[in-house]
């Protein structure tokens, strides 16, 4: 059996093959991405799932890609993890860019984005990937994804910035003090996915129009820092994966004609693209 992971930093999506190149399971877990989850907590969250633990040993080969693995020794960490469960299995770790850029394929090179809990971007020419641009992470960069809006929100809404009706609305939702607040986004192991949780506030909300501007000018700060540094953004069609991605598909879209950018396919769940691409060219 092969293993296709697809894990962001709020989860992970397992996708496990037959010796057929059949699907034979399909589950979840929590994300992986260990910039932010302590490693110790990899394999005792992987054992909460019954389905993965009744195959764990006829797994002979995981493809793993995730966020944070971008660096060799996040690659390392999963790698050693990983192994504690599947002992019998080849593991390979890539980048979450490369599972994109997979998933996203369409027999022609294009600029791939990640959007979802964090943002990112890549060239992808149907064999390669060309990353110009570094993932700052939450603190400094993920622009347009959910922690990035969620910050602004939250931010506003502390500040005293947001209208009369939302901040009442928000109040009366989430009743957050400043201290819970700071207790989770500093003293917790995934404060950008924290703060991305209040997406399901602004998504329910998206054409209030101060919202509507907010995440606007999110988007245009996301194709400013990680989609223009690229000579193909004048030419090359630019697909997105991630929630984020599609739940504000037409205030991106709006954001990319500002620009004169062409965006072409939006995925919301890169996995069963990213399965089949994998059946096509790799496995």
């Amino acid at each position: 059996m092969v293993a296709i992971v697809d894990s962001g930093s709020t989860k992970s999506d397992w996708v496990i093959l037959d010796d057929f190149k059949k699907i034979f399971l399909k589950t979840e877990t929590i994300g992986f991405n260990p910039n932010f989850i302590n490693k110790e907590l990899i394999v005792p969250e992987i054992e909460k799932n019954t389905s993965l633990l009744s195959v764990k040993n006829s797994i002979k080969k995981i493809y793993f890609y995730g966020s944070g693995c971008g660096v060799q020794q996040n690659c390392d960490t999963i790698i050693e993890e990983l192994g504690k469960v599947f002992i019998d299995a080849e593991i390979i770790v890539r980048e979450d860019l490369m599972a994109a850029a997979y998933a996203a394929y369409q027999d022609k090179p294009a600029i791939v984005c990640i959007m979802g809990t964090g943002s990112n971007s890549c060239y992808f020419d149907g064999k390669d990937i060309d990353i110009k641009l570094p993932s700052l992470g939450f603190l400094m960069g993920d622009e347009g994804s959910g922690s990035a809006i969620g910050k602004q929100l939250v931010r506003r809404f502390f500040m005293q910035k947001l209208p009369a009706d939302l901040h009442q609305e928000f109040e009366e939702i989430y009743h957050l003090t400043i201290d819970e607040a700071l207790k989770n986004m500093y003293h917790t192991t995934r404060p950008n996915a924290y703060l991305a949780n209040f997406n399901k506030f602004v998504v329910e909300r998206k054409d209030h129009p101060y919202l509507k501007k907010m995440v606007f000018e999110e988007m245009i700060n996301f194709f400013d820092y990680q989609v223009l540094p690229y000579e193909e953004s004048k030419d090359a069609e630019i697909n997105f994966i991630g929630s984020i991605a599609y739940y504000y598909e037409d205030i991106l879209r709006s954001a990319a004609a500002e620009l004169n950018l062409n965006v072409g396919q939006i995925v919301q769940k890169p996995i069963e693209s990213l399965v089949n691409y994998h059946i096509k060219y790799i496995l």
